[in-house]
Parts: structure tokens; sequence; C-alpha cells
């Protein structure tokens, strides 16, 4: 399944995530450093959503109380919560 996501605090725009079983199967950014963000949803594609929070959550960027992969986290949990 398809999910959207609108992060907050950070300079990517939008986060497009695919996951299905409860494995990661794609994520795309929108804004953000490109180069960065397509490394990290290389990174993420075939793990476990659970796994991926636990590496990701709580990652800041300079002096932000977060970052995009901490947003990338924060969707992945909303995913969860929602189909639990």
């Amino acid at each position: 399944m398809q999910y959207q996501y609108r992060p907050t605090g950070v300079c990517s725009r939008q986060i497009t995530i695919e996951v299905e079983d409860g494995i990661v199967q794609n994520v795309s950014f929108i804004g953000g450093c490109n180069g960065n963000l397509q490394g990290i949803g290389a990174l993420v594609k075939g793990m476990k959503i659970e796994d991926v929070i636990a590496k990701l959550e709580h990652i800041r960027c300079n002096s932000k109380p977060t970052s995009c992969p901490d947003q990338l986290a924060q969707a992945l949990k909303k995913i969860c919560a929602e189909t639990t």
C-alpha cells in the first residue's frame, strides 16, 4: 500500500512510502537533499518498518529538533498505528 506523509520542520515537503506486509518497498522524498534522501530510500528498501524506525528515529539535522530520516520514522510510526 502507498502512503503520503507531509513532514514538518525539514526541507523535504512530502514523503511517499510503499509498504507491503510490514516491509518497506519504496521511499521517495520531494524536496530536501536529493542525493542523501535517495540514499536513505535505497538503504531502507526491504527492511521491516520497526527496524527502520529504530535506526532513524531521533536523528537531528544541525540545530533542528528533527531531520528527514526522523520524519520518515515518524511517518512509519503513523502507518503502524493506522494499520493495527
